[in-house]
Parts: structure tokens; C-alpha cells; sequence
């Protein structure tokens, strides 16, 4: 699509919802409370377990917020809409909306090839004289990989948290692209990573206070932060692995805070949804519309790819949706323009199910719910540590995609 013809399916979105402020409301796919509270219950089972899940939901009859669970092990407190959860990468349509709110203003052009807000210094990689756009990068259509070559973390609890931009420097200066710069959708938290630390080199200012003043100050998301506060602190539920173990909370510095460094509640995230659909009139609208502007293929049938935003359509119907999950949490944000309803979903248990499915099928019943088991708790167990080292070595996951696992005593670790 061209640049003229976004602008004006942009200014098209922005006439739409204005005029939706005027009419009926639209009957919402979203169930009532009662059957969201069951789809939780059978999908965690025991409430003392200490991890939760809390669904919440925006349409034209207002708010609501369903949970289950609870904070922590050791911590009774339910969870509710003001809970605290890690959103991973929902972060990266924040920084896609920085991007769309400084080009609306401009400060930016989509099409300004990151190398420009980077230091005369940095080498960035290009192809066929193609230079790696600010578009490219918000796309997932870079061609930059999903991770850089040069992350070895040294503490797995915390993965991200030592990686430099320095570090960043030194891989993108030594990187060949194996793919024309826009030719395919390949999701790349290197590549977001990239763009929301060019846009603080342009506004000035740390990820989080570039975050703050564009997004959340104008929406009056006070609880959507990078740095939790004390208060907010105490009403963070503690992130859960797969066997149930409370996990560290994963730290991402400046290279990769735009793709995933954020935390927010339920209720901070139903206003993000509100806005987007139109309920609350903000000064982002225009920027809001544009983010999902664009339509490119991301891969697989019926999906594409906005600015950051995921498209997946059936039948007619288009979810909007973007997930995160972090070494203790997964979760799903997703909104039916047609019906004008959105739907979150936060979860402290880091888990291969994750939440997306509940997500989807809450905004339309024909995606149905993963058959999951309710989770139980299992009992740690003592074997021969010898035996670990039959697992130590490096496995082909996909073309370009090698997990390595290595062995440091009794712990195995994969990278």
C-alpha cells in the first residue's frame, strides 16, 4: 500500500470511529462472567496454587473484569483488575504507536531508514542498496533475525538484562541479511528492540519515559510502567514457570525494552483497548488508525501483520491482537473493530498453552478452546545428575532456529 493510500484508509478509520460515538450499540461476541469465570477455573483448577489468570472486557456496555486465582503462593490476595502482570511483547504496539505518533507529528517518516537515528558510527546491514526502514522494522519484515547471535546470557532467570547497545552495535556492524530488506514477515524482538531504542535516540529520552509521555500520561495509564513503583510493586503477581516455580522477573534493557519491557494491569490495558476502539476520545486517534493502516502477509494463512498489530481473520471477521510472554507470564490483547469489543488476558504462569486461545474465543466463539489439562501441582523428584548429559548438545528446531542446551552442575540451561 502506498504512503498516499495509508494516509487516507487512516483518515477513513478516524471518520469511522468518530461516527461510532453515535450509534447503537453493537451486540458484544464476549460472554457474560459467569462462563468466563468457568473457562478459568477449568484452566487452572485449584485457586491456591498462587498463580491466576484476569480476563478483562470492554465493549459498548462499558468495562469488566473477571479473575481467578491468586498473587502468589504464600499471598491469598485475589487477583483483580489493578493486579500487576509482565506483558512482554503486547510492548511492541506501544512502540509501534510511538512510531505513528511521531510521524503524524512529524518527527518522523515510517519510511526513514533507522540508520539515520542511530550514531553516524553505527553500521546497520542492507541489501541490493535497500536500507532498513523504521516500516521494515514495525512490520517484522526487516530481515533481521529473532535474536542477535551475540546474546549469551550469563543469568537465565533474567536473560536480557545484561545485553548492551553496544552489544547491539557490534552485531548489526558484523550481520549479513540472508532475505531482501521487506520481502517476508520473520518476527524479530532484535528488530523492535532496534526500533524503540532509534525512537528514544530521537525523542530524547529513556524507552520508558518516551513511553510515558506519548502514551500513557494521554491516556491516563498511571500504572503502566517499566519501573514499578513500591505501591505498584505490591500488587505484582509473582510469575510462575511451567512446573509451578515462582521465577525471577526479566529485566530489558534500552536494546530491547521496545520489545518487551512494559508492565501494566487489566484495567490500564482495557483503557489502551477503549481508545483504540473508540470509546475515549484522545489525542492519539490519528496515530491509533494509522498503526493498522497497512495489511502484510505474516506468514501464515488468514494472518497479517499491521504496524506491530496481528490480523487474523475468519469468515469475515478480523481479530486485531498482539500476545507477550516473559520467563513468568503469558498474555493476549485482541479487539473486534466489527463489534467493537476488546478483551485482555494476563496470566503469572509461563506456560505452552498460554492464554491466546481464551482470548480469541471470547471474541468469537468459533475459535474453540485448547484442550488443556487443569494444571496440578507436582512434587520435585531426585535423580542422577549424571543423566543430564545425555541431553547436553544443540537441536534443530527449524531452518533457523537451534536450541542449545548445556549443562552447569545440576542445572541444564537452554539458549
Amino acid at each position: 500500500m502506498t504512503s498516499c493510500n495509508a494516509f487516507v484508509f487512516a483518515i477513513i478509520i478516524i471518520l469511522l470511529r468518530t461516527a461510532a460515538f453515535a450509534q447503537a450499540p453493537v451486540e458484544s461476541p464476549v460472554p457474560p462472567d459467569s462462563e468466563i469465570r468457568k473457562i478459568l477455573s477449568d484452566r487452572i483448577g485449584a485457586e491456591n496454587l498462587g498463580i491466576g489468570i484476569v480476563v478483562g472486557v470492554i465493549d459498548a456496555k462499558g468495562r469488566r473484569v473477571v479473575a481467578y486465582g491468586s498473587l502468589a503462593k504464600d499471598d491469598k490476595r485475589p487477583l483483580n483488575g489493578d493486579t500487576v502482570f509482565e506483558i512482554g511483547s503486547m510492548t511492541k504496539v506501544f512502540t509501534s504507536l510511538v512510531l505513528m505518533d511521531m510521524a503524524q507529528k512529524g518527527e518522523v517518516a515510517v519510511t526513514d531508514p533507522v540508520a539515520k537515528y542511530l550514531p553516524a558510527s553505527a553500521k546497520v546491514p542492507e541489501r541490493n542498496n535497500r536500507k532498513i526502514t523504521l516500516q521494515d522494522l514495525s512490520t517484522q519484515s526487516s530481515g533481521l533475525p529473532r535474536m542477535p547471535s551475540n546474546f549469551n546470557s550469563k543469568d537465565p532467570a533474567n536473560p536480557y538484562v545484561a545485553y548492551s547497545v553496544e552489544q547491539l552495535y557490534q552485531f548489526l556492524a558484523g550481520y549479513q541479511l540472508t532475505r531482501d530488506i521487506g520481502a517476508q514477515y520473520e518476527y524479530s524482538n532484535l528488530g523492535v528492540g532496534l526500533l524503540g531504542y532509534a525512537l528514544t535516540q530521537r525523542a530524547g529520552m529513556d524507552y520508558e519515559a518516551m513511553v510515558r509521555s506519548r502514551i500513557c500520561e494521554p491516556l491516563r495509564m498511571n500504572d503502566t510502567r517499566v519501573t514499578l513503583s513500591p505501591e505498584m510493586k505490591a500488587r505484582l503477581a509473582i510469575g510462575h514457570g511451567p512446573n509451578l516455580n515462582a521465577v525471577s522477573n526479566w529485566d530489558l534493557p534500552q536494546a530491547f525494552a521496545g520489545a518487551g519491557a512494559l508492565r501494566s494491569p487489566a484495567n490500564d490495558m482495557l483503557t489502551f483497548l477503549a481508545a483504540n476502539l473508540g470509546y475515549t476520545r484522545t489525542p492519539l486517534a490519528a496515530a491509533m488508525a494509522a498503526e493498522v493502516s497497512i495489511r502484510r502477509p505474516a506468514g501464515s494463512p488468514n494472518m497479517e501483520i499491521a504496524y506491530a498489530w496481528h490480523v487474523q481473520t475468519k469468515d469475515g471477521n478480523s481479530i486485531i491482537w498482539h500476545n507477550g510472554g516473559t520467563g513468568g507470564y503469558r498474555t493476549y490483547m485482541g479487539y473486534d473493530p466489527k463489534s467493537r469489543a476488546g478483551v485482555v488476558v494476563l496470566s503469572n504462569l509461563s506456560s505452552p498453552a498460554g492464554p491466546d486461545d481464551i482470548g480469541r474465543h471470547l471474541l468469537d466463539a468459533s475459535y474453540p478452546l485448547s484442550k488443556v489439562e487443569p494444571i496440578k501441582e507436582h512434587k520435585e523428584v531426585t535423580i542422577e545428575t549424571k543423566l543430564f548429559d545425555n541431553y547436553v548438545g544443540s537441536y534443530q528446531l527449524a531452518p533457523n532456529a537451534i536450541m542449545a542446551i548445556s549443562r552447569d552442575g545440576d542445572r541444564l540451561f537452554g539458549q
